[in-house]
């Protein structure tokens, strides 16, 4: 048995920000409501992991651990 590799939503959008997707999809060249939805939410889940994974020590990235560590070695 296959697994499929989609996972589908359906989503009923607000007038105003089915507006808003499309001219900013448009305004990119992306005239598929469906795919400029995908884009937009692949770009928000990436913004907030990122700051997910800068609140988190174990997951920063390496220019806030040098950061910490020159803050750590400045004398006081």
């Amino acid at each position: 048995m296959t697994q499929s590799t989609h996972n589908q939503i359906e989503i009923d959008l607000p007038g105003d920000l089915a507006k808003a997707l499309d001219r900013v999809g448009e305004a990119l060249g992306i005239t598929n409501r469906a795919e400029a939805a995908i884009i937009a939410i692949a770009e928000w889940t990436a913004r907030r992991g990122a700051e997910l994974d800068n609140l988190d020590p174990n997951h920063r990235y390496f220019v806030n651990e040098a950061l910490d560590e020159l803050i750590d070695k400045k004398p006081r």
